[in-house]
């Protein structure tokens, strides 16, 4: 009976974050299919070592240092390939997506809206169709009349503008937890 109670924790934390998990990891890894690889590894790994994981503690912050790792072993085994991001990067903007989708959010959130309204056409077209159109990249770059590899790096430059940019307005912005009056 402990075996399947301790199932089912699993299983109901794992659907209460798995979204914020997918965004996670897909905001971190280039190609959907890699990222859906990724993903999946994760969610067995996690399982496997369930056992280890204390219950009460952060099932976030835990499921994504997992997925985090399985990402740079994804990362060492495309080595020979061109990965656009070093490890430190990859690091910093996965820091970046997870106090984006924690505490502050309503903050982050209005920061991220108004980068996107500065954003050029062009590139706010590509964010709106690969992020909520929900459009693999190679969809993307048919639609727009472009190539798969010319989405990516556009997409990549966008997604680091948006992150600095972000920051900016973040420090801009009044504190989230301070009442503004008007």
């Amino acid at each position: 009976m402990e075996s399947a109670d301790r199932t089912t924790e699993f299983l109901t934390l794992l659907t209460q974050h798995d979204r914020a998990l997918g965004v996670y990891v897909y905001s971190l890894v280039p190609l959907a299919a890699d990222a859906d690889d990724i993903l999946q590894q994760t969610k067995m790994v996690m399982w496997r070592s369930f056992s280890q994981f204390e219950l009460g503690t952060n099932f976030l912050a835990w499921s994504r240092k997992v997925a985090f790792h399985q990402i740079l072993t994804y990362r060492r085994e495309k080595k020979k390939e061109h990965l656009p991001l070093e490890d430190d990067v990859l690091e910093a903007i996965g820091h970046e997506v997870e106090k984006l989708a924690t505490d502050g959010g309503d903050h982050r959130r209005d920061a991220l809206q108004a980068c996107l309204l500065k954003l050029p056409k062009e590139h706010r077209q590509l964010i709106l169709l690969r992020y909520y159109e929900d459009l693999e990249v190679d969809q993307v770059a048919s639609r727009i009349q472009s190539t798969p590899g010319a989405v990516y790096r556009a997409l990549s430059r966008v997604r680091m503008a948006l992150l600095d940019c972000v920051a900016r307005q973040m420090q801009l912005q009044p504190n989230a937890n301070e009442a503004v009056t008007p």
